[in-house]
């Protein structure tokens, strides 16, 4: 009887023993996402594994590691699970932070409490609870193995440490690892001017073997924004902001115009593992860069589907007073996990995959630049980079650039083009095709450039030693100049229709400006390497009789003329043949 009763009691410890086998390698399987492990090796292996992080910022960034479980490893398989640790001190600080975790968590989920200090049961609670799996998992906020990630990163233990420009970290004993981000590329820890464009990994969790090279690609994806402005062109062709296409790094304008600008962010791929998210645009308009009140926007986009943000979960603040910065800050409540549709119907979805979308319009002013770098306008994101610790992270600047272009005009003899005359002209927009704004069509250059009716159109008057003047605030496209006065001795020309054209590069650079004519009377410089946005004119006139013997005016002259002459002719004859009757009456 006894015997059988031993014998039934090494059953049940066997099959014991093999359920916690099973369920170790189960473990093993749920947290060694990051790779295949090597075949079977012992735990504590001379040498130890070497872990590289795969990682571009690697020459600025730093990594530590921890080790969490001792283990014997065999293929996939962790067996004779041990709290780790170098000294039993260390071992006791690792085992309670770990249970403390576990506990606090499964309260938090109404899963009871949790009181085990044993490791091999730590590790099957774990390996039921985790929940994660796959290269690409990412550990969300709620997640237990996040938690004992902040448990053990906060309360000062001792880990293992990369060097900067060094990305690996060697002889690393058999067991269950956990791996986390010591630092990112900003020498001075929260200053606003080295703020880093980096982001801290999510929680890492990795069986090594002992002995086995690891490669670790962390677990983030850099927040960036782009910017982009809308050509004129394109601007009367779109119904509303989110319908729009032709959006570029660049485009020219008139003065007085209102330029739509977009700006686009992303979101870390790790999003889940924060609690708080840190979200905050800052936008630098140029002086030639007026914004337009109340013209903000700010959208969720997700694939093609566009849902408007609620105004109340930002704080915006609007250029004013001659400052030209916007900001748009996710600062409320949990920052941008706080956010909320701005219809009330409808549930906002952020995710790592969203992009937030932020519109507004500001006009170019005439304060404009008229130089090669045109009307700037820059925006950074400012983003959480540390789901440990409360910390940002700053994005790489980007830019966009408005144009307008402006004649040097040069009013010369024709025979003499070394003698300068002194003329007046008037500049208006043509309609039909080549214009690049139906709604500038027809319209009349102001002195400033700004575009205005006829009656209030300004004659621009070339200077009477140099013969120039510049003719400001145009944009790519025809236009028509009359000239309203002219040089005493000489004839009027016809109004002449010219084309300006800029090229840019593919970066969005002014690389030439080129002018094109309908008459004989204009000498074009096309500009090949722009230095700046202004194109050279040069427009001749003819020596006359100070009659305007040229274009409509001219030939409207030369009808009235022969029209007296014939009438006189006439008239003669009449009279002539009056006279002849008389006499033979006589």
């Amino acid at each position: 009887m006894r015997t059988n009763r031993k014998t039934e009691e090494k059953k049940m410890s066997m099959s014991k023993n093999i359920a916690r086998l099973a369920v170790t390698a189960g473990l093993t399987a749920a947290l060694s996402f990051g790779g295949v492990m090597a075949p079977v090796t012992m735990a504590f292996a001379e040498g130890g594994s070497t872990v590289t992080f795969e990682d571009a910022y690697s020459s600025t960034t730093t990594y530590k590691g921890i080790q969490i479980f001792a283990a014997n490893v065999s293929g996939s398989t962790a067996s004779n699970i041990q709290w780790a640790g170098a000294d039993d001190a260390q071992k006791q600080k690792i085992q309670e932070a770990v249970v403390q975790a576990i506990d606090s968590w499964s309260v938090a989920n109404d899963k009871g409490n949790y009181r085990s200090k044993n490791a091999q049961d730590a590790a099957e609670w774990l390996c039921t609870n985790a929940n994660v799996g796959g290269d690409n998992s990412r550990v969300a906020s709620d997640n237990v193995l996040n938690e004992i990630a902040k448990k053990l990163s906060a309360e000062g233990f001792t880990w293992k440490k990369t060097t900067q420009g060094k990305n690996t970290l060697d002889d690393l004993d058999a067991g269950y690892w956990l791996f986390l981000t010591a630092s990112v590329n900003n020498p001075t820890e929260g200053s606003a001017a080295s703020q880093s464009t980096d982001a801290f990994t999510s929680p890492i969790f990795k069986l090594v073997d002992g002995a086995t090279p690891v490669k670790i690609a962390p677990k983030k994806k850099i927040p960036t924004v782009e910017k982009e402005i809308l050509n004129d062109r394109d601007e009367n062709n779109q119904d509303g902001y989110t319908a729009q296409e032709g959006w570029s790094n660049v485009a020219d304008s008139q003065v007085g115009q209102e330029v739509s600008y977009k700006l686009t962010g992303t979101i870390a791929d790790n999003y889940a593992t924060y609690d708080t998210y840190t979200y905050k645009f800052t936008d630098t308009l140029s002086q030639g860069l007026t914004y337009a009140k109340d013209s903000l926007e700010v959208y969720a986009l997700n694939g093609q589907k566009w849902a408007k943000i609620n105004p109340e979960s930002y704080n915006a603040v609007e250029p004013a007073g001659g400052n030209g910065v916007l900001t748009v800050n996710f600062d409320k409540g949990n920052g941008l996990k706080s956010a909320t549709a701005a219809n009330d119907d409808e549930t906002l979805n952020i995710g790592a995959e969203t992009k937030i979308v932020v519109f507004y319009k500001a006009e170019l002013n005439s304060k404009a630049s008229y130089e090669v770098a045109g009307n700037d306008n820059k925006v950074y994101l400012e983003y959480s980079n540390n789901p440990m610790a409360a910390g940002t992270g700053k994005s790489v600047t980007k830019v966009v650039t408005d144009h307008v272009f402006r004649l040097d005009v040069t009013k010369v003899d024709s025979e003499d083009t070394n003698k300068k005359l002194k003329a007046g002209f008037k500049v208006k927009v043509m309609d039909g095709e080549g214009s690049e704004d139906a709604d500038s069509q027809g319209k009349w250059l102001a002195q400033d450039g700004t575009l205005v009716t006829e009656d209030k159109a300004y004659e621009f008057t070339t200077d009477e030693t140099s013969g120039q003047i510049y003719i400001p605030g145009l944009d790519a496209g025809k236009y028509q100049i009359t000239e309203t006065t002219t040089p005493k001795g000489y004839n009027t020309i016809a109004p002449v229709i010219i084309t300006v054209t800029p090229d840019y590069d593919d970066d969005g650079n002014l690389t030439g400006l080129k002018v094109s004519d309908n008459s004989g009377m204009v000498d074009t410089n096309n500009v090949t390497n722009a230095t700046d946005a202004t194109i050279p004119v040069t427009i001749r006139n003819k020596k006359g009789s100070n009659l305007p013997l040229t274009g409509l005016n001219g030939v409207t002259f030369t009808w009235i003329a022969g029209g007296a002459v014939l009438c006189i002719g006439v008239a003669h004859l009449i009279r002539s043949r009056k006279q002849a009757e008389e006499s033979e009456r006589e």
